[in-house]
């Protein structure tokens, strides 16, 4: 298949979680004989911290205005079998009109923030990646999250025919065990950009047990982190970390934890990709808990689960044996089911289902 993206970023990682995941998405399409163009908009934010510079195998298109690549988006969908538009495309309306009037096979839209967008739709608030009319002329939607709700919600407010869930992944090309780093060394670690919705849970699950620990080490990694977060003298800080550097990270952590935004821990069914990723390395994992977690991992085999600051000062204390065989099992778990390989698989799965006119998925077909 030749495959026309639109999407917000696949260049740089900094501030976002959709760069990881469409790459590793894409370098596995590419492995599999499909053509891969990509159409990003050169945002300054993501320039000055651009950390891909071209795509393997594929085409990347960064453009300054949507007036610049118009004409050149027109021609590469005039032979596309599939085109994509996804969440938080900056010329999301625009994309939109081209990808509707274009004459390719397969009319895409990949949700990778569906509980914002609903819960941003409930509220009234307009969303500059879908336009008027919803989701009612795309062929196929995808979705980041499942679980019970999406079908009804994405049907009801959107007008969606065909939805299924595509879920988080991991490259073990580049997350994989490695050696530890002494700059990363921690009893627990974060990654994470700085997210006010997910602030209460990392207070409770994180800067708290650090108070009570002060004769540990935490780490934080990530953007956007605000003057006045909690910061105490044992909690140490690493501004944007490029996916290169993830492993080690990862790698020198005896545990990491991770927190899940307020929408999407209240929808379920919500894994991020940072939970693969840190399975796939080898790190024990500690993670806030939601409806379906346990579909991904198990519970006290695979993962900890933690609601309170407590069970947080709970998983330190387990030995380091049982936290390396929870740790293994994890990194199994996740290279079997939810590597990048695995998803563009289904990715192309979904899309000939949708080619053939399939009828619209239910949850458990999905």
């Amino acid at each position: 298949m030749k495959i026309v993206i639109f999407g917000l970023t696949i260049s740089s990682s900094w501030g976002n979680g959709h760069a990881t995941l469409w790459r590793g998405l894409c370098k596995n399409l590419i492995r599999a004989g499909h053509s891969v163009v990509f159409f990003e908009r050169d945002a300054p934010y993501y320039a000055d911290n651009r950390d891909m510079a071209e795509l393997a195998g594929g085409h990347l298109i960064l453009y300054r205005g949507w007036q610049d690549v118009a004409r050149q988006a027109k021609a590469a969908l005039a032979d596309a079998d599939a085109a994509i538009l996804t969440s938080y495309c900056p010329d999301g309306h625009d994309a939109t009109t081209l990808i509707l009037d274009s004459r390719c096979g397969l009319k895409v839209f990949y949700d990778l923030d569906t509980p914002v967008t609903l819960e941003r739709l409930r509220s009234g608030e307009p969303l500059s990646y879908i336009g008027p009319r919803g989701l009612v002329d795309f062929d196929l939607v995808l979705s980041f999250t499942g679980g019970p709700r999406l079908f009804d919600e994405y049907r009801n407010q959107l007008g969606a025919r065909m939805i299924a869930p595509l879920y988080g992944h991991v490259d073990p090309d580049v997350h994989r065990p490695v050696a530890p780093q002494p700059q990363y060394r921690a009893a627990l670690s974060y990654l994470g950009t700085y997210s006010a919705d997910r602030q209460a849970a990392l207070q409770d699950l994180f800067v708290e047990p650090a108070r009570g620990r002060d004769d540990l080490r935490f780490l934080i990694g990530g953007a956007q982190y605000p003057r006045d977060f909690p910061w105490s003298s044992n909690i140490y800080f690493v501004r944007h970390l490029p996916p290169a550097e993830h492993a080690a990270f990862f790698a020198s952590s005896r545990l990491t934890l991770n927190v899940t935004r307020r929408a999407m821990a209240e929808m379920g069914w919500c894994p991020s990709g940072r939970l693969f990723e840190a399975a796939a390395c080898g790190v024990p994992l500690l993670s806030d808990t939601w409806d379906g977690i346990a579909d991904f991992f198990a519970p006290d085999q695979e993962i900890i689960l933690a609601t309170r600051s407590e069970d947080t000062l709970a998983a330190f204390a387990r030995d380091d044996g049982e936290l390396a065989r929870i740790a293994a099992r994890a990194r199994q778990r996740a290279l079997d089911e939810h590597s990048s390989q695995t998803r563009a698989n289904e990715m192309i799965g979904l899309f000939e289902r949708a080619i053939r006119r399939a009828p619209t998925l239910t949850t458990q077909e999905a």
